[in-house]
Protein backbone atom coordinates (compact mmCIF):
# COMPACT_ATOMS: atom_id res chain seq x y z
CA UNK A 1 0.00 0.00 0.00
CA UNK A 2 1.29 3.16 -1.00
CA UNK A 3 2.54 5.14 2.36
CA UNK A 4 1.51 9.08 2.94
CA UNK A 5 4.47 11.11 2.89
CA UNK A 6 3.90 13.27 5.71
CA UNK A 7 5.43 16.39 6.58
CA UNK A 8 5.07 18.10 10.19
CA UNK A 9 6.27 20.61 12.88
CA UNK A 10 6.02 23.95 14.61
CA UNK A 11 4.74 27.06 12.10
CA UNK A 12 7.60 28.89 10.50
CA UNK A 13 9.82 25.92 9.95
CA UNK A 14 9.56 25.17 6.17
CA UNK A 15 7.06 22.57 5.70
CA UNK A 16 5.44 23.93 2.32
CA UNK A 17 8.87 24.36 0.64
CA UNK A 18 9.81 21.21 1.76
CA UNK A 19 6.63 19.56 0.45
CA UNK A 20 6.91 21.62 -2.94
CA UNK A 21 10.92 20.04 -2.99
CA UNK A 22 9.68 16.63 -2.53
CA UNK A 23 6.77 16.57 -5.13
CA UNK A 24 9.44 18.01 -7.81
CA UNK A 25 11.75 15.65 -6.39
CA UNK A 26 9.60 12.66 -7.11
CA UNK A 27 8.02 13.90 -10.27
CA UNK A 28 11.28 13.81 -12.37
CA UNK A 29 11.71 10.42 -10.45
CA UNK A 30 8.58 9.62 -12.57
CA UNK A 31 6.63 9.52 -9.78
CA UNK A 32 3.62 12.19 -9.44
CA UNK A 33 3.16 13.53 -6.33
CA UNK A 34 0.13 15.86 -4.68
CA UNK A 35 -0.17 17.74 -2.01
CA UNK A 36 -2.97 17.32 1.18
CA UNK A 37 -2.96 20.73 3.48
CA UNK A 38 -3.40 19.66 7.13
CA UNK A 39 -3.13 23.49 8.17
CA UNK A 40 -7.02 24.17 10.00
CA UNK A 41 -6.78 27.73 8.79
CA UNK A 42 -5.96 27.05 5.20
CA UNK A 43 -8.89 25.55 5.07
CA UNK A 44 -10.68 29.19 5.07
CA UNK A 45 -11.29 31.15 1.83
CA UNK A 46 -9.88 34.75 1.77
CA UNK A 47 -7.20 33.74 4.71
CA UNK A 48 -4.01 33.99 3.19
CA UNK A 49 -1.43 36.31 4.96
CA UNK A 50 -2.06 35.22 8.37
CA UNK A 51 -1.47 31.78 7.39
CA UNK A 52 1.34 32.01 4.80
CA UNK A 53 -0.71 29.99 1.98
CA UNK A 54 0.89 29.43 -1.02
CA UNK A 55 -0.49 31.38 -3.90
CA UNK A 56 -1.63 29.14 -7.27
CA UNK A 57 1.76 30.79 -8.39
CA UNK A 58 3.88 29.46 -5.75
CA UNK A 59 2.40 26.01 -5.90
CA UNK A 60 4.17 25.52 -9.12
CA UNK A 61 2.09 23.72 -10.73
CA UNK A 62 1.74 20.88 -7.99
CA UNK A 63 -2.07 19.69 -7.32
CA UNK A 64 -2.92 20.88 -3.73
CA UNK A 65 -6.40 19.62 -1.82
CA UNK A 66 -8.07 21.30 0.87
CA UNK A 67 -7.04 24.61 0.74
CA UNK A 68 -9.88 27.67 0.27
CA UNK A 69 -12.62 24.82 0.96
CA UNK A 70 -14.79 26.50 3.41
CA UNK A 71 -16.30 29.92 4.13
CA UNK A 72 -14.68 31.82 7.54
CA UNK A 73 -18.60 31.79 8.91
CA UNK A 74 -18.25 27.89 8.84
CA UNK A 75 -17.42 26.77 12.11
CA UNK A 76 -14.34 23.91 10.98
CA UNK A 77 -14.54 20.23 12.40
CA UNK A 78 -11.65 17.74 12.71
CA UNK A 79 -14.07 15.21 12.08
CA UNK A 80 -15.38 16.69 8.72
CA UNK A 81 -11.55 17.52 7.37
CA UNK A 82 -10.61 13.65 8.67
CA UNK A 83 -13.30 12.68 6.07
CA UNK A 84 -12.10 14.78 3.41
CA UNK A 85 -8.47 14.47 3.71
CA UNK A 86 -8.86 10.71 3.93
CA UNK A 87 -10.85 10.77 0.78
CA UNK A 88 -8.57 13.07 -0.99
CA UNK A 89 -5.59 10.99 -0.15
CA UNK A 90 -7.35 7.54 -1.49
CA UNK A 91 -7.95 9.65 -4.98
CA UNK A 92 -4.29 10.73 -4.95
CA UNK A 93 -3.55 6.89 -4.79
CA UNK A 94 -5.94 5.76 -7.16
CA UNK A 95 -4.58 7.83 -9.82
CA UNK A 96 -0.71 6.28 -8.96
CA UNK A 97 0.21 9.21 -6.73
CA UNK A 98 2.14 9.42 -3.95
CA UNK A 99 -0.18 11.81 -1.36
CA UNK A 100 2.19 14.51 0.64
CA UNK A 101 -0.07 15.65 3.54
CA UNK A 102 1.74 18.43 5.09
CA UNK A 103 0.45 20.87 7.85
CA UNK A 104 1.35 22.21 11.70
CA UNK A 105 -2.33 21.46 13.01
CA UNK A 106 -1.34 18.29 15.30
CA UNK A 107 -4.99 17.10 15.72
CA UNK A 108 -6.12 17.26 12.09
CA UNK A 109 -2.58 15.19 11.06
CA UNK A 110 -3.33 12.66 13.40
CA UNK A 111 -7.28 12.59 12.65
CA UNK A 112 -6.10 11.63 8.94
CA UNK A 113 -2.62 9.18 9.85
CA UNK A 114 -3.73 7.43 12.57
CA UNK A 115 -7.02 5.51 13.56
CA UNK A 116 -8.94 8.42 15.17
CA UNK A 117 -12.82 7.64 15.95
CA UNK A 118 -14.17 10.83 17.40
CA UNK A 119 -17.14 11.37 20.17
CA UNK A 120 -20.42 12.27 19.61
CA UNK A 121 -21.41 16.16 19.35
CA UNK A 122 -24.44 17.71 21.16
CA UNK A 123 -24.82 21.33 19.37
CA UNK A 124 -26.98 22.13 22.82
CA UNK A 125 -23.70 21.44 25.30
CA UNK A 126 -21.68 22.83 23.24
CA UNK A 127 -23.59 26.19 22.63
CA UNK A 128 -23.63 26.45 26.40
CA UNK A 129 -20.40 26.05 26.64
CA UNK A 130 -19.53 28.69 23.95
CA UNK A 131 -21.72 30.98 25.54
CA UNK A 132 -19.71 30.52 29.02
CA UNK A 133 -16.78 30.88 26.56
CA UNK A 134 -18.26 34.32 25.58
CA UNK A 135 -19.67 35.65 28.78
CA UNK A 136 -16.67 34.63 31.51
CA UNK A 137 -13.55 34.01 29.17
CA UNK A 138 -11.54 31.17 28.55
CA UNK A 139 -10.11 30.88 32.17
CA UNK A 140 -13.04 29.30 34.14
CA UNK A 141 -13.30 26.80 31.26
CA UNK A 142 -10.19 25.85 31.51
CA UNK A 143 -9.68 25.51 35.25
CA UNK A 144 -12.82 23.72 34.93
CA UNK A 145 -11.13 21.03 32.65
CA UNK A 146 -7.63 21.09 34.18
CA UNK A 147 -9.62 19.79 37.78
CA UNK A 148 -11.62 17.32 34.95
CA UNK A 149 -8.83 15.82 32.68
CA UNK A 150 -5.49 17.53 34.31
CA UNK A 151 -3.89 15.58 30.93
CA UNK A 152 -5.97 17.41 28.22
CA UNK A 153 -5.89 20.63 29.79
CA UNK A 154 -1.81 20.38 29.88
CA UNK A 155 -2.50 19.29 26.14
CA UNK A 156 -4.71 21.99 24.72
CA UNK A 157 -3.17 24.93 27.07
CA UNK A 158 -5.33 27.63 28.56
CA UNK A 159 -5.74 29.99 26.05
CA UNK A 160 -7.25 27.78 22.70
CA UNK A 161 -11.24 28.15 23.99
CA UNK A 162 -12.23 26.27 20.91
CA UNK A 163 -10.68 23.22 22.12
CA UNK A 164 -11.24 23.88 25.93
CA UNK A 165 -15.13 24.02 24.64
CA UNK A 166 -14.95 20.45 22.88
CA UNK A 167 -12.78 18.46 25.37
CA UNK A 168 -15.50 19.73 27.84
CA UNK A 169 -18.21 18.68 25.62
CA UNK A 170 -16.64 15.03 25.22
CA UNK A 171 -16.43 15.16 29.12
CA UNK A 172 -20.10 16.10 29.73
CA UNK A 173 -21.55 13.47 27.30
CA UNK A 174 -19.21 10.70 28.00
CA UNK A 175 -18.15 11.00 31.40
CA UNK A 176 -14.67 10.10 30.42
CA UNK A 177 -11.67 12.18 30.09
CA UNK A 178 -10.72 13.28 26.59
CA UNK A 179 -6.91 11.87 27.39
CA UNK A 180 -8.58 8.25 28.15
CA UNK A 181 -10.57 8.26 25.13
CA UNK A 182 -7.09 8.20 22.86
CA UNK A 183 -5.14 4.97 22.61
CA UNK A 184 -1.07 5.20 24.09
CA UNK A 185 -0.09 3.51 20.98
CA UNK A 186 -1.79 5.07 17.74
CA UNK A 187 -3.16 2.90 15.21
CA UNK A 188 -2.11 3.94 11.55
CA UNK A 189 -5.20 4.35 9.26
CA UNK A 190 -2.56 3.70 6.24
CA UNK A 191 1.18 3.28 6.48
CA UNK A 192 2.77 6.74 6.56
CA UNK A 193 6.61 8.08 6.14
CA UNK A 194 6.28 11.59 8.77
CA UNK A 195 9.30 13.90 8.23
CA UNK A 196 9.21 16.27 11.34
CA UNK A 197 10.98 19.57 10.93
CA UNK A 198 13.18 21.15 14.18
CA UNK A 199 14.98 24.43 14.40
CA UNK A 200 16.65 25.75 17.82
CA UNK A 201 14.68 27.41 19.96
CA UNK A 202 16.24 30.81 19.75
CA UNK A 203 16.20 30.79 15.89
CA UNK A 204 12.58 29.94 16.01
CA UNK A 205 11.89 32.48 17.97
CA UNK A 206 13.38 35.23 15.61
CA UNK A 207 11.59 33.73 12.66
CA UNK A 208 8.24 33.56 14.52
CA UNK A 209 8.67 37.30 15.17
CA UNK A 210 10.05 38.39 12.17
CA UNK A 211 7.13 36.40 10.72
CA UNK A 212 4.31 38.07 12.23
CA UNK A 213 5.81 41.77 11.38
CA UNK A 214 6.09 40.68 7.47
CA UNK A 215 2.54 39.62 8.09
CA UNK A 216 1.37 43.17 9.02
CA UNK A 217 3.75 44.76 6.13
CA UNK A 218 1.86 42.59 3.95
CA UNK A 219 -1.37 43.70 4.55
CA UNK A 220 -2.67 41.68 7.31
CA UNK A 221 -5.14 44.14 8.27
CA UNK A 222 -6.41 44.83 4.76
CA UNK A 223 -7.02 41.50 4.38
CA UNK A 224 -9.19 40.83 7.63
CA UNK A 225 -11.46 44.33 6.71
CA UNK A 226 -12.01 42.49 3.38
CA UNK A 227 -12.85 39.37 5.44
CA UNK A 228 -15.37 41.21 7.96
CA UNK A 229 -18.56 42.12 5.63
CA UNK A 230 -17.91 38.21 4.51
CA UNK A 231 -19.03 37.03 7.94
CA UNK A 232 -15.39 36.63 9.85
CA UNK A 233 -16.35 38.02 12.57
CA UNK A 234 -19.37 35.76 12.99
CA UNK A 235 -16.78 32.36 12.52
CA UNK A 236 -16.36 30.62 15.66
CA UNK A 237 -13.04 29.31 14.56
CA UNK A 238 -11.54 31.99 12.06
CA UNK A 239 -12.13 34.92 13.97
CA UNK A 240 -10.01 33.78 16.76
CA UNK A 241 -7.47 32.54 14.66
CA UNK A 242 -3.78 33.82 15.88
CA UNK A 243 -3.12 37.35 14.24
CA UNK A 244 -6.78 37.93 12.74
CA UNK A 245 -8.27 37.92 16.05
CA UNK A 246 -5.35 41.16 16.93
CA UNK A 247 -6.14 42.59 13.37
CA UNK A 248 -9.73 42.57 14.57
CA UNK A 249 -8.79 44.79 17.69
CA UNK A 250 -6.70 46.75 16.05
CA UNK A 251 -9.33 47.50 13.54
CA UNK A 252 -11.88 48.12 16.20
CA UNK A 253 -9.32 50.41 17.96
CA UNK A 254 -9.12 48.45 21.05
CA UNK A 255 -5.20 47.63 20.29
CA UNK A 256 -2.52 49.33 18.78
CA UNK A 257 -0.54 48.03 15.62
CA UNK A 258 2.12 47.82 18.08
CA UNK A 259 0.07 45.61 20.71
CA UNK A 260 -1.67 43.91 18.10
CA UNK A 261 1.88 42.58 16.78
CA UNK A 262 3.34 41.86 20.07
CA UNK A 263 -0.04 39.89 21.21
CA UNK A 264 -0.16 37.91 17.66
CA UNK A 265 4.13 37.37 18.33
CA UNK A 266 3.45 35.70 22.22
CA UNK A 267 0.61 33.47 20.90
CA UNK A 268 2.49 32.57 17.63
CA UNK A 269 5.49 31.71 19.79
CA UNK A 270 2.57 29.31 22.67
CA UNK A 271 1.33 27.40 19.75
CA UNK A 272 4.76 26.78 18.09
CA UNK A 273 5.53 24.98 21.65
CA UNK A 274 2.34 23.23 21.57
CA UNK A 275 3.21 21.79 18.30
CA UNK A 276 6.89 21.03 19.35
CA UNK A 277 5.02 18.67 21.95
CA UNK A 278 2.72 17.30 20.16
CA UNK A 279 5.18 16.23 17.21
CA UNK A 280 7.23 14.83 19.82
CA UNK A 281 4.33 11.83 20.58
CA UNK A 282 4.85 10.95 16.85
CA UNK A 283 7.18 7.59 17.77
CA UNK A 284 8.21 7.13 14.55
CA UNK A 285 9.04 10.05 12.77
CA UNK A 286 11.64 11.30 11.26
CA UNK A 287 12.94 14.65 12.48
CA UNK A 288 15.47 16.44 10.46
CA UNK A 289 17.00 20.25 10.77
CA UNK A 290 15.13 22.48 8.97
CA UNK A 291 17.87 24.66 8.51
CA UNK A 292 19.82 21.86 6.95
CA UNK A 293 20.69 22.81 3.28
CA UNK A 294 20.28 19.40 2.14
CA UNK A 295 17.41 18.87 3.67
CA UNK A 296 15.14 17.65 1.03
CA UNK A 297 17.81 15.55 -0.34
CA UNK A 298 17.74 13.73 3.20
CA UNK A 299 14.35 13.17 3.49
CA UNK A 300 13.76 12.18 -0.43
CA UNK A 301 16.56 9.69 0.24
CA UNK A 302 15.38 8.35 3.80
CA UNK A 303 11.52 7.92 1.86
CA UNK A 304 12.85 6.31 -1.05
CA UNK A 305 14.39 3.92 1.47
CA UNK A 306 11.61 3.16 3.71
CA UNK A 307 9.48 2.38 0.42
CA UNK A 308 12.42 -0.07 -0.82
CA UNK A 309 12.35 -1.64 2.61
CA UNK A 310 8.20 -1.85 2.20
CA UNK A 311 8.72 -3.61 -0.91
CA UNK A 312 11.57 -5.71 0.13
CA UNK A 313 9.02 -7.21 2.88
CA UNK A 314 6.11 -7.80 0.04
CA UNK A 315 7.89 -9.44 -2.67
CA UNK A 316 4.79 -10.04 -4.32
CA UNK A 317 3.27 -6.52 -4.82
CA UNK A 318 3.77 -4.54 -7.75
CA UNK A 319 7.06 -2.97 -7.26
CA UNK A 320 6.49 1.08 -7.04
CA UNK A 321 10.05 2.17 -6.73
CA UNK A 322 11.56 0.96 -10.22
CA UNK A 323 12.32 4.44 -11.55
CA UNK A 324 13.28 5.59 -8.11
Amino acid sequence: MQRVLTIVGATGTGKSELSLALAEFLAAAGRPAEIVNADAMQLYRGMNIGTAKLSVAERRGIAHHLLDVLDVTTDGSVAAYQADARAAIDDIVARGAVPILVGGSGLYVSSVIYDFQFPVRDEGVRQALEDELEQHGVGLLYRRLADADPAAAASIGPHNGRRIVRALEVIELTGVPVSGQLPEVPVPWRESFIVALSHPRELLVERLDARVEQMWQSGLVAEVEHLVPLGLERGVTASRAIGYAQALGQLHGTKTELEAIAEAQALTRRYARRQVSWFKRYREAEWMPAADPALADTAFAAFVSAESTDQAANPSARSRNDSL
